[in-house]
Parts: structure tokens; C-alpha cells; sequence
């Protein structure tokens, strides 16, 4: 046990699913005397498994195999139904960041309050404030309230601040699901340091880049069972077979949402772009046309995010990153144009983007899903880089 961080042995977890739902007093009180059935819903089946002491271990499966569950059990969140989990060690996980979070408060006040709840005290929060802002890049948005904070720029900070934490275990759920490609290089480089301080990590994702590049094991999991415990390149490869088995409907759709403001808008008529990339193709050009009825403030910023099939955010840009700047004073109908280099893997990508004021506050447009990009897949693996975007308006 002296080499082991974390021992599983024959873990179950089911979840009991009411048939009725009473959303009164009333409705409660009528039917108190009436016996509730309930659906069961087993979401871990009998999994053993022993993860040893600084190693980077992965955990890949479908939508609702059962990994964010397997590790909020290792967190301690949920309770087994059966089972045993046995833990060496201090634990952090990474699993929901930003959980403690005030929107009402300010991002300076929120790093002191997430920093309390890991257990850190005021003065070592303010010896660390710096570091944390610097590599969130939030510098000069710490006096705005988090309300008014992007997904993103929240998880950021969350992130930043957690992984001041010292220790001996991290799980993490998907945590760069959220962010702009430079971010989650600079995570990339916190992991590689990680793993050189011979840390203990648990990381659940999709991203079978990732998976492959850090870990040492991995577990493949599906419907709710452990299938096999396997090097990283052996449990990808049963993990694509697994996938090959999906029916293409499967895949959820996507419809184009728009929000419009006075001062721009879609185009009457526009239907969401479909667009090919091949191993050929060096970048990928999105267009976005839409009217602008009036000028727009002189710091208005242009942004695109790219999600993958799972809904998860693999690419971002803002105009603020590089202080581009671009004048939206001619009204009439205007067209960006995005292009981005093609570094990204096979597979299926939706486009949002739009325009917004500096603070967020004001969305002047937003398209969410406007366009649709296939692409074959590159034959590198190391693709996570900076992806250069450039802009034209006309």
C-alpha cells in the first residue's frame, strides 16, 4: 500500500430516479401516503482498480460511461452504493471549477474566498495574488464583478487558483475544455511540471491528445464498466473502436441561435456555412456577413469560439489578445472574415461568434452555431499551438 495513492475495489453507484415529482406543498401532502416508485439508474458497475503514486493516470469513455462519477467518488462527493474507495494522501479535485464562487463579488475578492476554501490564509493569498492574476491574464478585469465575466475568463481564474494547491493528488474533469488555445498551452506546461514533481493525476477527458501525451495508464470505461486498464496508445485505440459503434444520429444537432441588438444584424435569409477542410487545406476561412445599422464604439470586440462535438470549447479568440483593432463605423452590410490555421483533428466543429462591448455588458451580435467546419484531421498529434487568427473586415 506504501506505492499506492488511490485503491478501488468493486465499486458500484446507482442513483434512484423518482417517477413522480411534487413541486408543491400541496402536491406533497396529497400524495404522502402514496407509495413513490423510482427508476434505478446504475451509473459505476463493479470497478476495481489501483492508480500508484505519481502517476498520470487517464480515464477516457462516451457520454455517460460513468467518468465524472468514478471521480467524484475518488473526491469523496458522492457516497459508493458499494464498494470502497481508499485514498493515500491529500486530495484536490479539480472537478467543478469556480464551485464557491460569488458572482456578486469582485474576481479580487472571489481569488481570497476560493483561496480560504482551499486553505489558504490572507497572507498567503496575497503573496500569491499576483502569480494568479498574471497567468489567468485577467489584469485588468480583478475590480469587475464575476457576473460579468465570460465561462472562460472564470475558469481561468478558477484554475489559476487551484493549482496553488499543494497536494498529493489532483483530479481533474475536462478542465481545458474552456479556454483559448495560448491558455491551454500554458496548462499544458503546469501538467508537464506536474508530472515532473511526481505528483499523483487523475485526469478524465475527451481528448485523447491529451490522454496520450501525459498519461502513463489509462482505464477505458462504457456503460458503466470497466473494460481495460492499458497503455495510452492500446486503450485509445479500443476507445475508437468503441466510438465506431455509435450511429451517426447519435451526434446532437446544432441550430443557429442569433441575438441582435439595434446597432447590428444578421442577414435576412442566412443559413448556417458548411465548410470542408482537408490535410491539404494550410487554414480555414469563416465568414461571418451580417448589417450594421449604426457605428459601434471604437473598443468593440470581435470574438470566435470553435466547439467540438461534445460541446466542449477547444478554441477562442478576442480582438483584445493581440490589441487588434478594427473600425465598424460604415454601416450597411459588412462581412468578417476569419482565418485560422488548420491545427485541429479530425472531426466535426461548430463556429460561434459575434461582437460585444469591452466590459461584456452589451451584446451588440452574436451567432451561435452560424457555421459548421468538417475537417479530415492532420497527421500530427502535438496540435495544441497558438493558432494565428486574421482578420478582414470589408
Amino acid at each position: 500500500m506504501d506505492d499506492t495513492a488511490i485503491k478501488v475495489e468493486n465499486l458500484s453507484k446507482t442513483f434512484k430516479l423518482p417517477h413522480e415529482k411534487y413541486t408543491s406543498l400541496k402536491s406533497a401532502f396529497v400524495n404522502f401516503y402514496r407509495k413513490r416508485t423510482y427508476e434505478t439508474q446504475r451509473a459505476l458497475d463493479d470497478i476495481s482498480l489501483e492508480i500508484k503514486k505519481g502517476e498520470f493516470f487517464g480515464i477516457i469513455g462516451r457520454n455517460g460511461s460513468g467518468k465524472s462519477t468514478l471521480l467524484k467518488l475518488l473526491a469523496g462527493i458522492y457516497a459508493p452504493t458499494r464498494g470502497t474507495v481508499t485514498i493515500n494522501g491529500s486530495l484536490t479535485p479539480f472537478i467543478e471549477l469556480g464551485v464557491g464562487f460569488n458572482p456578486e463579488l469582485s474576481g479580487r475578492d472571489n481569488v481570497y474566498l476560493n483561496g480560504a476554501l482551499l486553505g489558504f490564509n490572507r497572507k498567503q493569498m496575497r503573496a500569491m495574488y499576483k502569480d494568479i492574476v498574471e497567468f489567468a491574464e485577467l489584469e485588468k478585469f480583478m475590480d469587475q464583478k464575476l457576473k460579468n465575466y465570460s465561462s472562460g475568463m472564470q475558469v481561468r481564474l478558477a484554475f489559476s487558483i487551484a493549482i496553488r494547491a499543494q497536494s498529493d493528488i489532483l483530479l481533474l474533469d475536462e478542465v481545458l475544455a474552456v479556454g483559448d488555445s495560448n491558455f491551454r498551452q500554458k496548462c499544458m506546461e503546469v501538467f508537464h511540471d506536474l508530472k515532473e514533481n511526481n505528483r499523483t493525476i487523475v485526469l478524465v477527458s475527451h481528448d485523447t491528445v491529451q490522454i496520450e501525451r501525459f498519461c502513463d495508464r489509462v482505464a477505458v470505461i462504457d456503460n458503466s464498466k470497466l473494460i481495460k486498464i492499458d497503455l495510452p496508445s492500446k486503450a485509445i485505440e479500443l476507445y475508437d473502436e468503441i466510438n465506431k459503434g455509435e450511429e451517426l444520429h447519435e451526434t446532437p444537432s446544432r441550430k443557429l441561435k442569433i441575438t441582435e441588438s439595434d446597432e447590428a444584424r444578421l442577414i435576412p435569409g442566412y443559413k448556417p456555412a458548411s465548410i470542408e477542410a482537408t490535410l491539404k487545406d494550410k487554414e480555414i476561412t469563416i465568414n461571418l456577413p451580417f448589417r450594421l445599422i449604426r457605428k459601434l464604439p471604437e473598443d468593440t470586440v470581435a470574438a470566435i469560439t470553435i466547439e467540438n462535438e461534445e460541446a466542449h470549447t477547444i478554441y477562442a479568440y478576442t480582438t483584445e489578445q493581440d490589441n487588434d483593432k478594427f473600425e465598424l463605423k460604415n454601416t450597411g452590410r459588412r462581412q468578417l472574415t476569419f482565418t485560422i490555421a488548420n491545427v485541429f483533428p479530425e472531426g466535426r466543429y461548430f463556429v460561434d461568434a459575434g461582437f460585444f462591448s469591452k466590459d461584456r455588458a452589451i451584446t451588440f451580435l452574436k451567432l451561435e452555431n452560424f457555421a459548421e467546419v468538417k475537417c479530415e484531421g492532420l497527421p500530427q498529434k502535438e496540435w495544441l499551438i497558438r493558432a494565428p487568427t486574421k482578420l478582414h473586415l470589408k
